[in-house]
């Protein structure tokens, strides 16, 4: 049994602080309670004693001679704070209705909270939540909506207003729910408990996950690789801003804005995140009311070539395969087709399609089995058949549950009282083409097998990398300089060209020597980040003369343009072909930890900021859908004649970074920039690293 099983499956509920008086939040969760047909056991509790709708009325939560599996506090903020301790002796599970915590900066007061809870082995949702709903005893334990059809939707929202707008809408749409929960301030259970309790419940096929915020993003991340693959979830997070991301020093960290990095981490997992709220509904009704597509094949069906062609317009926009084989098109509909009809898909079985000609093409639809998923569409023609329409589209739907069928009905009222129609019955129903069509594409994005491949083990010289990391900490320097940077990267096995450090003309010229020329020479400061800004960077040196004039160059002009900077001498290392310039990182994100970066040089970081991210360590299978996510990513693999890019040693080179962050925790930043990319090797040209400093 899980350990949340209490909270949604009570045997008895205390309420603190219900009331006597309609209209209260007190009076009302009681209410809906008794209302939902709850058979446990309910105890309200308030000083004055006396009755509420039946049920006796506890002076003190101690007063009830039994323990309580779950209590639900709707008592003011300071006074919740009173009497938690009292209520978490007696309870297993408690819910903070109350607000006036964190949210307005009391920050204090939901920590104690907290902590008094904990105490006694007691767990809190909330603080600054609307309840809970389960379909499972079941109980309406909230201050919503009272009445709440049975399902198999479940919704998790930190929003309250929109948890409880979400029953309404969901009464509306005939969207039947196994359980919704208010997070609120998430102050001790998180969403990502919830989803694990909504993963192992019976009862729950789709989940809709209305998030702000996420702090324990890996444990999220895990849960959701581990669900039963009969169960769905849907996400919407609001703030799709960058405003909150910190600008820092590493490329990889300025372009890591919180949206982009989430969006990325979803998608690792294959969870579909929605747009917008519209979305989100649509595509969680879909989902709920149909079955998995078994195969590609989408057939549409319409008696208006406009909007088969609009259909066909946007499932190109969303990748969705139409059908195209006319042999079997032609053999599927010739019995209902009229002579100027077209067996192409869409299939447009013309606008004097009534009842009885939809009701045969799309059964034969269903009937045929290279037709994977239908869209049904039908204008509305402004004549008696919409009755009969209306009568055959539930019928045949009804009828047929073997692959999932989408419909749009387009029209006045007589199209609405259609679509209410089919969806009282179950049955997913659509005013617009487009809605439609993005429904049908969740419905294949929510049942894609997701397999991020498996972590290969490498060999890396851990001790020399701590050593290096070690040495900059006993000196108190949170920068790297870029040979030591080039260092860890050598001894986590990624091909770096030979380098050394020269700290006067003379040791510069011996090392360029025995590097062989042509050489590059950098500035080594950890002062100086953009060294070519300063004039700290000469390329192509070809013999002694240029080495030196190259030395006294690159140290005048870094003393002048910053003249505070410490210079640790210039490093000399071999000058590398030609190549495609790529760059490769990692950063801390606050919500999953260590995140890896890749994206192509020059204007496409830049400029377009074409990269993209994955919470590290990544799999190397995960690695190149990661390639393939840049818009970029045809230059990797030949145009115009050219020869395809080394990807495996990319592939390798990424890996090795995720393991390297994940193994070393004190390495917060790290670019390589650039990493040239040729059609035999990938080699790194330049390096920056950032540690964490201990206190």
């Amino acid at each position: 049994m899980h350990y949340l099983e209490p909270l949604f499956n009570p045997k008895n509920i205390a309420i603190i602080g219900a009331s006597h008086h309609e209209g209260k939040i007190g009076h009302t969760v009681v209410k809906n309670i008794v209302d939902s047909g709850y058979k446990g056991r309910i105890y309200p509790v308030n000083p004055k004693g006396g009755e509420i709708l039946g049920n006796k009325v506890y002076k003190n939560i101690s007063e009830i001679e039994e323990d309580v599996d779950l209590s639900i506090i709707v008592v003011p903020a300071r006074i919740t704070v009173d009497v938690i301790d009292e209520v978490a002796k007696k309870s297993k599970f408690i819910i903070v209705i109350t607000s006036g915590f964190s949210e307005v900066g009391n920050i204090e007061g939901e920590k104690k909270l907290i902590e008094n809870a904990k105490k006694y082995g007691a767990r809190v949702l909330g603080p600054n939540v609307f309840g809970i709903y389960s379909a499972k005893p079941p109980v309406n334990a909230t201050f919503g909506p009272s009445k709440i059809k049975r399902g198999n939707v479940a919704v998790i929202s930190q929003s309250g207003a929109l948890g409880i707008a979400m029953i309404g809408k969901a009464s509306e749409e005939n969207m039947g729910l196994s359980a919704i929960v208010s997070i609120g301030n998430k102050a001790d259970l998180t969403e990502a408990e919830i989803l694990s309790y909504l993963f192992n419940d019976n009862l729950t096929k789709v989940v809709f996950l209305y998030i702000e915020g996420l702090e324990n993003g890996r444990e999220f991340l895990e849960i959701v690789r581990n669900k039963p693959s009969n169960k769905s979830i849907i996400v919407l997070k609001a703030g799709r801003s960058k405003a909150g991301a910190k600008a820092v020093a590493s490329h990889t960290g300025s372009l890591a804005g919180s949206d982009i990095v989430f969006d990325s981490a979803l998608r690792q997992v294959g969870i579909l995140r929605a747009d917008t709220l519209e979305d989100g509904l649509n595509w969680v009704a879909s989902v709920a009311l149909s079955p998995p597509p078994k195969g590609k094949n989408v057939v549409i069906v319409t008696n208006g070539g406009g909007l088969g062609v609009i259909a066909a317009d946007a499932c190109e926009k969303y990748g969705l395969k139409l059908f195209d084989d006319m042999k079997i098109l032609k053999k599927t509909f010739e019995d209902v087709m009229p002579e100027f009809g077209s067996y192409k898909n869409p299939v447009d079985i013309t606008g004097q399609a009534g009842g009885k000609e939809y009701r045969m093409a799309l059964e034969k639809a269903f009937n045929e089995p290279n037709i994977h998923s239908i869209l049904a569409l039908y204008c509305d023609r402004g004549d008696a058949q919409m009755e009969e329409i209306k009568k055959a589209l539930i019928e045949v739907s009804k009828k047929y549950s073997n692959k999932p069928a989408l419909y749009t009905i387009f029209g006045g009222e007589g199209a609405s009282s259609i679509i209410q129609a089919l969806k009282r019955e179950g049955i997913p129903a659509f005013s617009d083409v487009e809605d439609a069509v993005s429904s049908l594409y969740a419905l294949y994005k929510v049942n894609e097998r997701k397999e991020e491949g498996k972590l290969e083990k490498i060999e890396m010289k851990e001790d020399k990398i701590s050593e290096i990391i070690e040495r900059a900490r006993k000196e108190g320097r949170r920068k790297l300089l870029s040979n030591e940077a080039k260092e860890i990267l050598k001894q986590a096995g990624i091909d770096v060209p030979e380098f050394f450090v020269a700290r006067n003309i003379e040791e510069a010229i011996k090392l360029a020597n025995k590097i062989g020329y042509p050489v590059a020479m950098k500035v080594l400061s950890e002062d100086i980040i953009h060294k070519t800004d300063v004039g700290g960077v000469i390329l192509n040196i070809e013999n002694d003369k240029e080495v030196a004039d190259a030395y006294e160059a690159i140290i005048e002009s870094c003393k002048r343009n910053v003249p505070k900077a410490v210079i640790k001498g210039v490093e000399i290392t071999k000058m590398l072909e030609k190549g495609l310039e790529t760059i490769i990182g990692a950063t801390n994100d606050a919500s999953f930890g260590k995140v890896v970066m890749f994206g192509l040089g020059g204007i496409y970081v830049e400029v377009m900021k074409d990269v993209s991210f994955r919470v590290a360590p990544v799999p190397k299978k995960e690695i190149r859908r990661m390639l393939r996510e840049i818009e970029s990513y045809p230059l990797l693999t030949g145009i115009r004649g050219e020869k395809s890019k080394d990807l495996d040693s990319l592939v390798d080179t990424i890996y090795r970074i995720g393991i390297l962050v994940t193994k070393f925790d004190e390495i917060i930043e790290l670019d390589i920039n650039p990493l040239i990319l040729y059609e035999k090797g990938a080699k790194v040209a330049d390096a920056r690293m950032v540690i964490e400093v201990k206190k």
